[in-house]
């Protein structure tokens, strides 16, 4: 492990702060280092291993596809993407696709959706994108713009302009906000790296109806919300209302790197050939692994497991003294701690193999895989109580 630290450190540019452990192998919601370690992953690689770790189907789909065809250009049909595309638009009732190679690259497909149909419908000045304070949409620059978070922002001014915060959860503060150049609203249903913090149901159909009074468009980032996770194919589909664009990614193949910006028929057309492009973007790998997911998902009954898993550890995670609330939807839930010992508590974790993140001080983030049991959501609240006994802070 000391080698392979240095190694690491004299050859990758050090965005990342590593944890100090190699993972080499995955089974389901497990994970195991080199030494054979078992862990169990309620990260599941932020919300993208939701069919479990190796899935076999997945696994199969994928070695098929590479046997016949790994790449071609997108001047070419292939049967995968339009395959992946028409169960997309099935599952999201949404008509159109782009296919992208990650969550950000998703959302820059958005805004420029967005940006081409507001000129086109509203006129040339019409391209403003009002996003929510606390969200997080990406690290490119446009999405970076359009993230609520200004400490990810300040070193890498000057940002793209035409992109605006309001408060999450004031409607009326947005209804000021919009003006003749607004073109959309862009929303996460839950923001999940601003510390896992779910938008209320009366906010959002209101925010639906004020976009269709002003004539903007609601733009739904469901990256890591969405494919199941809260119980439902998009996380807006519990909610009372409907998108105009949305994004996918994170677990939609499994781990392997797709992003999907689905669109109305009525905006999508504002894209013409040439408007936007990708080299990867809906690839025969991807869509294959895709859709053997979204099979995998649909025939394990996983959306149903993700409500049922995701109220038992709602409530299993409540019960130790130092937890203050639990908050989120299905499985994508924040342990509140009422000491600001997140950090600590992701390390301490590790040492009880159980894979949490932080992302806030005092919150801690469970993303298990969809498949998680019921045996392993009752082990991983236990193995969470340990981790709060060891820190000190009380765990009944």
């Amino acid at each position: 492990m000391t080698s392979l630290v240095h190694r690491e450190s004299a050859s990758i540019i050090h965005t990342y702060r590593r944890l100090p452990v190699e993972f080499v192998r995955g089974e389901g919601s497990r994970l195991f280092d080199r030494e054979g370690r078992s862990y169990l992953d309620c990260l599941s690689g932020i919300a993208v291993t939701s069919v479990g770790h190796s899935n076999a189907r997945v696994a199969a789909a994928v070695a098929a596809q590479m046997e016949s065809l790994v790449h071609v250009s997108n001047l070419f049909y292939t049967e995968p993407q339009v395959r992946l595309a028409e169960r997309l638009c099935e599952l999201s009732g949404l008509d159109r696709v782009f296919f992208s190679n990650d969550g950000a690259t998703a959302n820059e497909a958005a805004i420029k959706l967005a940006r081409r149909w507001g000129r086109e419908q509203r006129g040339p000045d019409c391209h403003e994108i009002i996003s929510l304070d606390g969200s997080f949409h990406g690290r490119t620059l446009a999405t970076l713009a359009a993230t609520g978070q200004p400490e990810k922002q300040s070193a890498f001014s000057p940002l793209p302009p035409g992109f605006s915060q309001v408060p999450p959860g004031d409607l009326d503060a947005l209804a000021a906000a919009i003006h003749p150049g607004t073109a959309a609203v862009l929303i996460e249903t839950i923001q999940g790296e601003g510390g896992v913090l779910p938008l209320e149901e009366a906010y959002l159909t209101a925010l639906r109806k004020l976009c269709d009074e002003r004539r903007v468009l609601l733009i739904v980032d469901d990256v890591q919300a969405g494919i199941g996770r809260t119980g439902a194919w998009f996380s807006w589909q519990q909610l009372g209302f409907e998108p105009d664009i949305a994004t996918s990614a994170k677990a939609l193949a499994n781990g392997l790197p797709i992003g999907a910006c689905l669109a109305t028929g009525a905006v999508a057309k504002a894209f013409r050939p040439g408007d936007h492009a990708t080299t990867f973007g809906g690839g025969p790998v991807v869509c294959a692994a895709a859709l053997a997911t979204l099979e995998v998902i649909e025939d394990d009954e996983l959306l149903a497991n993700a409500s049922a898993r995701g109220a038992q550890l709602r409530r299993l995670l409540s019960e130790p003294a130092g937890v203050r609330s639990v908050r989120g939807r299905g499985l994508l839930l924040a342990a509140v701690l009422r000491e600001p010992v997140a950090g600590q508590l992701v390390e301490a974790g590790l040492e009880e193999g159980l894979v949490v993140n932080n992302v806030r001080p005092d919150a801690v983030r469970f993303a298990p895989p969809l498949s998680i049991t019921p045996a392993e959501a009752e082990e991983a609240a236990i193995r969470f109580s340990a981790v709060l006994g060891r820190l000190g802070t009380p765990s009944t």
